[in-house]
């Protein structure tokens, strides 16, 4: 399969033209029009920085539906302690750095200076969004991602402090899912996603759930207005604290 080059143009080949290893274009620029056109058409960035600026569309594709999250019986003996607090938009530059930084496993380097700014600039414009997870006043952990109508494109997450970033996505997918967000896309397959019910299902497909989602209103401007109970599915109140 080809590799297509990007001009100054902000267009993309369809993503069913991508490699098998899901590799569709290399070169362009992280402008927010261009990150904005690419994940409306199940497409995305991923590149080390050394490397050229690559855009992707995996097959299949990892997505995780809300209603299917999955809840071990550990994690819900620590939902049940609470023993972290929640906000929304507080500190997104300071999670995304976070999760840039490099890990034991490897991950993590992959979210270049460039992309931070990008992400940066996408939150500046009500597109970009974070959760964080705080114990005290400390960030213990956080998730970004992007949001485009009734899809959320789940970027990345650290935890400073175990069970953190757990914690943070059980109630992230729950808070989606009550403000009636249709898919969580994780983009690849991970065992650690699976286990919250993640699932992966064929490209085409999601790009079919995709278009729906588009259409749907969804959630625009700084998140971080949500400061109050909102009741999860089932009746539970999900806390977000502003600092």
């Amino acid at each position: 399969m080809p590799v297509f080059r990007l001009n100054q143009e902000i267009e993309f080949p369809p993503a069913r033209l991508a490699s098998p290893q899901g590799l569709l274009a290399v070169g362009g620029d992280l402008s927010v029009e261009r990150i904005l056109e690419a994940y409306s058409r199940g497409i995305f960035p991923w590149s080390c920085a050394q490397e050229p600026l690559l855009w992707w569309s995996p097959d299949p594709r990892m997505v995780l539906f809300p209603d299917e999250l999955h809840i071990s019986r550990r994690m819900e003996r620590i939902l049940r302690r609470k023993p972290f607090s929640l906000s929304l938009d507080r500190a997104f530059a300071r999670v995304v750095t976070a999760c840039a930084q490099p890990r034991a496993d490897g991950l993590g380097t992959w979210i270049t200076a460039e992309l931070q700014q990008a992400f940066v600039r996408l939150h500046q414009q009500g597109y970009a969004h974070s959760l964080e997870i705080w114990r005290d006043e400390e960030l213990a952990g956080g998730i970004y991602g992007l949001s485009l109508g009734g899809c959320f494109f789940g970027e990345s997450m650290f935890s400073a402090v175990p069970n953190a970033s757990r914690y943070g996505l059980i109630h992230l997918v729950r808070w989606l899912g009550a403000r009636g967000f249709s898919i969580i896309d994780c983009q690849v397959e991970t065992g650690h996603l699976q286990s919250f019910g993640a699932r992966a299902i064929p490209r085409e497909v999601f790009l079919r759930y995709l278009q729906h989602c588009l259409k749907q209103p969804g959630l625009t401007g700084n998140w971080s207005r949500f400061s109050h109970p909102l009741p999860a599915p089932g009746g539970e109140a999900i806390d977000f604290y502003s600092w």
